[in-house]
């Protein structure tokens, strides 16, 4: 399954757990690329059970939000959580789907062994440009026992504007105040240094077929490119290596309760065992609907999802939202209103 998951998302094939069906049997959804793993393996789980299938585009954050902001899909998906300003302008509502990690992942020859130690500040200037070679001073402090090679660095970004780009120049910013002042964060930024690819899978493939090359991608998009990984230092000074219980750690202080429009970024989390680079991903929906009908089948999925997919989710990595954290967005969906002013979500 997942190997044909990665494939349609190069060839640019993404209905996803909808063979078959009829457009208007499915339910339409467009942009970020982290979630895409999970999301069609929980749409096949869901059409094999409701016979309704998923039409999903994974063109990134930004293009799902612009998609959502013009009504052209039933839900947007983003890793770059809006905030409440931005959703009430656009008369939109959030909410976190799923959670996951962003990981550095490089491809070296001559370096033994799958992984090798970064920090913060290390990383950010690799992307600025300003460390060029593997041995370079900085990363053979972090690695003393490691016979470095004199390659050349070939830092790998996203090409279009992207939650997992957020989610990656957030996190530089909070650690590297050279990288916030000439670069900064969103969901595109002007990258000094390195090639794009588009999407989560396009960088994986830039990273497997480059040596020298270091990148930035949803998890799962690296364990199925048998791609090394950076262990990176937390911001308790601990290195720790991406893993789902290391994800977990970072998502245990999420305080979704108290998070305005549910806006909350999780990069450079306390705690030991905390990955630094963590994100959820965000479902965007109109308060007040054209379609109610598409959208009370776009909730039912996303309830079947919370109830149904942890099992799915924790396979490929990815954390689920806890069982209270759903309860509250499911009392939040009363607000999602028909073009006659009916309640959508009837449980």
């Amino acid at each position: 399954m997942l190997k044909h998951v990665f494939a349609t998302l190069i060839s640019g094939s993404l209905v996803l757990g909808a063979a078959g069906v009829q457009a208007q049997d499915a339910i339409t959804g467009a942009g970020a690329t982290f979630p895409y793993p999970v999301y069609s393996q929980w749409a096949d789980a869901y059409q094999d059970e409701s016979g309704i299938g998923l039409n999903y585009q994974a063109i990134g954050s930004g293009g799902g939000i612009q998609q959502i902001v013009a009504k052209t899909v039933t839900f947007g998906a983003s890793d770059a959580p809006m905030t409440k300003e931005e959703l009430d302008k656009n008369g939109l509502m959030q909410w976190p789907m799923v959670m996951g990690g962003v990981v550095a992942a490089f491809h070296v020859e001559g370096i033994e062994g799958g992984s090798l130690n970064l920090d913060g500040p290390t990383l950010a200037d690799i992307y600025q440009g300003k460390i060029t070679n593997w041995d370079d001073d900085a990363i053979a402090e972090l690695n003393p026992d490691m016979d470095l090679p004199d390659t050349q660095i070939t830092p790998v970004y996203r090409a279009e504007g992207s939650g997992t780009n957020f989610l990656f120049t957030h996190y530089l910013s909070q650690v590297s105040q050279d990288f916030a002042d000439n670069v900064g964060e969103g969901k595109s930024v002007a990258w000094p240094a390195g090639v794009g690819a588009k999407a989560n899978a396009g960088v994986a493939s830039q990273i497997a077929n480059t040596n020298g090359a270091i990148g930035y991608v949803e998890f799962a998009y690296a364990a199925q490119n048998d791609l090394s990984l950076v262990h990176l230092k937390n911001q308790a000074g601990k290195v720790v290596a991406p893993s789902m219980e290391s994800f977990m750690a970072a998502a245990a202080n999420a305080d979704w309760k108290d998070a305005p429009g549910m806006y909350l970024v999780l990069t450079n989390q306390p705690g030991d065992e905390s990955w630094p680079i963590t994100g959820a991903s965000f479902i965007l929906m109109h308060k007040e609907v054209q379609d109610a009908d598409a959208a009370g089948q776009a909730l039912k999925f996303f309830d079947w999802a919370y109830d149904n997919g942890n099992d799915m989710a924790q396979e490929l990595d990815y954390v689920p939202m806890p069982e209270n954290v759903a309860d509250m967005v499911r009392d939040n969906w009363s607000e999602i209103k028909g073009p006659n002013g009916e309640t959508v979500w009837n449980p």
